[in-house]
């Protein structure tokens, strides 16, 4: 039976101080040197895929959304520190992040490839094809879980971030490299990849690669999550996630 009592000072205040906790803004973290997922640009703002789709997330949960940049390796541990609420940053959900972090349902969902210098003798993306060839990778993603699982017979090289790895491929210090297909064609498709190409994509292992990227959140936040499921299929529904995808890529990003 719901009591009705007078509001003392005291009760008031604590009042006012949950409505301020309710409006406080979300903090979603991300790498910002991912592009074109996430990226910042040289004045320092944050931009791609991730960000927009983020911005209209939080728009249908009607909440504000503030931006926490966090490398890639520490990314897990800062959300598990509470330096932000969420990570919104093109991370795959596989079982052995599970065990640190809960996830929503996918957002998007794209094949990994392996690229090249344009002059290479690879013709393929299996393991007899990178035989003997120094391959790189970002380390701490299932893309270098992959490489290690497969590529045994190749000296493999892992990278803080995509940008080194990028570096090295153009300067001949990698023979080929290994990343999401959508972060590969936007780089061999600019000034700076121009060195390069992609050789073909790689079928997705799904105990390795994952279910897609999903949104991570701590431990035991399910209603978190769950408003992010719903303001997903939203998104997708109402015509939002069309506009942003058709931004980035000519194809669905999200998937079968």
């Amino acid at each position: 039976m719901r009591r009705f009592l007078t509001l003392t000072a005291a009760a008031v205040a604590m009042t006012v101080a949950a409505g301020a906790s309710q409006a406080e803004p979300l903090r979603i973290g991300t790498e910002g040197a991912y592009p074109p997922f996430n990226n910042l640009t040289a004045d320092g703002k944050l931009v791609g895929f991730d960000i927009d789709i983020a911005n209209a997330l939080c728009d249908e949960m009607k909440v504000e959304c503030v931006f926490v940049t966090q490398d890639w390796d520490g990314i897990i541990p800062a959300l598990q520190a509470g330096k932000f609420d969420a990570i919104i940053a093109s991370m795959s959900i596989t079982d052995e992040r599970r065990k640190k972090v809960d996830f929503t349902e996918k957002y998007y969902n794209t094949p990994p490839a392996i690229a090249v210098p344009k002059d290479s003798d690879i013709t393929g993306v299996d393991a007899r094809a990178l035989a003997g060839k120094t391959v790189g990778a970002q380390s701490s993603t299932t893309h270098s879980n992959y490489a290690e699982a497969t590529y045994t017979d190749s000296d493999l090289r892992m990278y803080p971030t995509a940008d080194e790895y990028k570096l090295d491929l153009a300067n001949g210090r990698l023979d080929a490299v290994t990343d999401d297909v959508t972060v590969l064609e936007e780089w061999v498709n600019s000034e700076d990849g121009a060195c390069c190409r992609i050789v073909g994509t790689i079928k997705p292992v799904p105990e390795i690669h994952g279910e897609g990227a999903g949104i991570a959140v701590r431990k035991g936040e399910t209603d978190l999550a769950e408003r992010f499921n719903a303001a997903i299929k939203a998104i997708r529904a109402n015509g939002r996630y069309k506009e942003i995808n058709d931004k980035y890529f000519t194809f669905d990003a999200y998937g079968g």
